[in-house]
């Protein structure tokens, strides 16, 4: 799973011929349902909490393994046989340091993630290009632009533009909605 996260250089974003393209992409004008511009913000407090749950988790199993381990190792070392199982002990908690070290460094990546104010152009289907600036004020007067070319099919400009290489599972997307009934779904019940 790489967590990275930051501006992956600057793309062309042109619209002509009744088609926004978003460097290679190419989104028809018919499918575009919403442009807009937005903020998305890293799951911080998901990450903290993954984070406390998998080294719990962790914590425990190398415990009751540890438990497992032990005691035929100190039934052997009572009868004058080997008490080779505190090898396996050590290599146990070795690994899950690392184990450990791995989880606390996903987590540090998401929570010092920055939030970022971005340019999103969602169509009919699941496809969203996201467009970002360090100059966020550039943003909405982007979106106008588009938004205009959406209404009128001749017009045609190109601008260079950043996109961000991110990983969503990272960030909160979209809208929050409340949903009642149904199953799955993750929402707040009144």
């Amino acid at each position: 799973m790489a967590n990275f996260t930051g501006f992956s250089g600057s793309i062309d974003l042109r619209v002509g011929r009744r088609l926004v393209w978003v460097g290679n992409a190419a989104y028809p004008m018919r499918n575009i349902t919403r442009v807009h511009t937005y903020t998305i913000r890293p799951r911080r407090q998901e990450a903290v909490t993954q984070f406390v749950t998998r080294a719990a988790v962790t914590a425990a199993i190398l415990v009751a393994l540890t438990l497992l381990a032990a005691l035929p190792a100190a039934f052997l070392s009572r009868i004058g046989g080997s008490d080779s199982g505190f090898g396996i002990i050590t290599f146990m908690w070795l690994a899950g340091f690392g184990l450990g070290v791995y989880f606390f460094v996903n987590m540090i990546t998401v929570a010092t993630a920055p939030a970022r104010f971005v340019l999103a152009i969602e169509t009919s289907g699941p496809s969203t290009a996201l467009i970002t600036s360090s100059n966020p004020q550039y943003l909405p007067q982007l979106a106008g632009y588009v938004i205009h070319a959406m209404e009128n099919p001749e017009t045609e400009f190109q601008v260079t533009v950043e996109t961000l290489a991110i990983n969503p599972r990272n960030y909160h997307f979209g809208d929050s909605v409340n949903m009642y009934g149904g199953t799955g779904n993750v929402g707040v019940a009144a």
